[in-house]
């Protein structure tokens, strides 16, 4: 394993050993870190990309209404809810979900996870934990839409617009829920590393079989070069998401270019 060499030497031969696609082998079993982290990938990748549609689907039309008509009931009532949602914590709603709707109503199955991916048998599993893991993140995403949108409908040129007879679905959504993207953008940029961390807690309490479920284990056991790995890998993520929300500025603001 290495251990009788100084931590200098040990990180030097991890890192050479990462740049060559080895990040060393589990403690527990001998097994490839890499192999044990591609096993595990698809089910977290799953589950986050579940959760960011939840978080879209429920904050981006909340958002834009509750600008659109605000000071009306559909504003307060969209408010209250985001509040709501932001207040609660991931895991609560989690056991709270569990409570009811695995265990006193059966309609969901209770932990774990099975069929194939994003399969109808596979989507009965996944409910609950994308439910638990993006409700909190869509209440966010709604107050950041609702202000961007606002601040954008009492430009002038927005009520140039209006003034020239432009149909008013042509007003929001062409002129401004384009130029409103900017900061909407940022935030879901923003969300990819608390759906990622996030998903260590739902993924315990759902025993669902991703990498955060393999971290904890990891780490009760003092597998470290499991936990290395892991971190690496979530690492990775992150700067990809980065990368990706900054070139899609581009696409939603023409003024800005990346040479």
């Amino acid at each position: 394993m290495g251990l009788n060499q100084p931590f200098h030497l040990r990180y030097i031969d991890w890192l050479w050993g990462v740049l060559h696609g080895d990040l060393g082998s589990s403690l527990e079993n001998g097994q490839p870190v890499l192999q044990l982290i591609l096993e595990r990938l698809p089910a977290t990748l799953e589950l986050a990309v579940a959760s960011m549609a939840i978080m879209l689907v429920i904050a981006l039309p909340l958002g834009v209404i509750s600008a659109v008509r605000q000071h009306s009931w559909v504003d307060r009532g969209s408010m209250f809810f985001a509040i709501f949602w932001i207040s609660m914590p991931s895991f609560w709603l989690a056991l709270i979900l569990l409570l009811l709707f695995a265990v006193r109503w059966d309609v969901f199955p209770i932990s774990g996870r099975a069929g194939a991916l994003f399969s109808l048998t596979g989507l009965s599993y996944l409910v609950l934990p994308a439910i638990s893991n993006g409700a909190r993140r869509a209440g966010l995403l709604t107050r950041m839409t609702r202000s961007s949108m606002l601040e954008i409908l009492n430009e002038d040129y927005i009520r140039t617009a209006r003034g020239k007879g432009i149909g008013r679905r042509s007003v929001v959504y062409t002129h401004a829920m384009r130029n409103a993207m900017i900061p909407i953008i940022t935030l879901i940029g923003l969300q990819v590393p608390t759906l990622i961390s996030s998903s260590v807690i739902i993924e315990t309490v759902f025993a669902w079989p991703g990498l955060g479920r393999m971290l904890v284990g990891a780490v009760e056991r003092r597998n470290y070069p499991v936990v290395q790995g892991i971190v690496l890998f979530y690492s990775l993520i992150v700067i990809i998401s980065n990368l990706v929300v900054d070139v899609a500025y581009s696409y939603f603001d023409p003024r800005i270019k990346y040479d």
